[in-house]
């Protein structure tokens, strides 16, 4: 197996990404609206998300995609747009290390989401995994 042909690569590589918005973000919201630097952030992704599948020929004709997948394409953008909105915005209010991991609680979602809507099932050492990452965010929070 190929390093960048795993899952978990990817997952590491997000969270690393992940762990580094915060940070640029926290500094970069400094002196300016949240919703604003939501703004920003989003046209450099499309910006550099419509590059990479231009150059990399992913490109797709839109009359393939079902509407089915088109909702829920849709969707996932809408709660996205959501989550960045109110993530830069605790930002702006919050100390990065305490909104970052109360946002990570959307793992603890996830997993209850994805077992009740989607039959995703886990072991027990994985929903003690979960339930520690929920412990973990509430402590992180807490003053």
């Amino acid at each position: 197996m190929r390093l960048f042909d795993s899952w978990q690569i990817w997952a590491l590589l997000s969270a690393m990404f992940a762990a580094l918005t915060a940070i640029f973000a926290k500094v970069g919201i400094e002196n300016v609206n949240s919703d604003y630097a939501t703004f920003v952030r989003t046209v450099v992704i499309l910006l550099a998300a419509g590059g990479i599948v231009l150059a990399t020929g992913q490109w797709m004709d839109p009359a393939t995609i079902s509407g089915r997948t088109w909702l829920f394409l849709i969707l996932s953008g809408l709660a996205t747009g959501l989550s960045w909105l109110c993530y830069f915005r605790a930002l702006k209010l919050g100390q990065a290390a305490q909104v970052a991991p109360v946002d990570k609680l959307s793992v603890v979602l996830v997993a209850i989401i994805a077992a009740l809507f989607l039959g995703e099932r886990m072991s027990m050492t994985g929903w003690a995994g979960v339930a520690m990452i929920a412990c973990g965010a509430i402590l992180v929070a807490l003053k």
